[in-house]
């Protein structure tokens, strides 16, 4: 049986654009997203360039607490999804909701989750880690 998919949405966070309309405009003037190590000191490491997202600011977009409990690949998700269903202009009260998903790739999310609850596990034992680890740290957060 053959399928059709339909794109009715675009939405972006990347490393030379914090939306599509960012990201499309680097993509034309050949911006490069690759750029010095901000987001951690690369005194102790051998890599100090990366392409990062710069300029975001979690809390420009969710509240503090809502910030505070998603990692930062979470956070990035979401404002590419609401993107979307700006673009989309889709009217969710006359839609099947049962025909749309959300595709992401990604091969891990959470590691400065990971890395931060890691340190304190060792260092001040397992009840300090976050109750919020878990739902931080696994990748299928980012489609909720």
């Amino acid at each position: 049986m053959e399928r059709r998919v339909v794109v009715t949405g675009l939405g972006a966070i990347t490393p030379i654009g914090n939306n599509v309309e960012e990201l499309w405009d680097g993509i034309k003037s050949g911006k490069c997203g690759i750029d010095e190590i901000t987001l951690f000191d690369t005194t102790n490491s051998k890599v100090k360039i990366a392409a990062e997202v710069k300029n975001f600011n979690p809390e420009e977009h969710f509240d503090r607490k809502t910030a505070k409990r998603l990692d930062r690949f979470s956070h990035f998700a979401l404002m590419a999804a609401r993107e979307v269903m700006k673009d989309s202009k889709l009217d969710m009260e006359k839609i099947d909701r049962s025909r749309f998903g959300v595709a992401i790739s990604s091969g891990i999310g959470g590691l400065k989750t990971i890395e931060d609850n890691a340190h304190i596990l060792m260092a001040k034992g397992e009840d300090r880690v976050s109750p919020m680890f878990i739902p931080m740290a696994i990748i299928n957060m980012a489609a909720r």
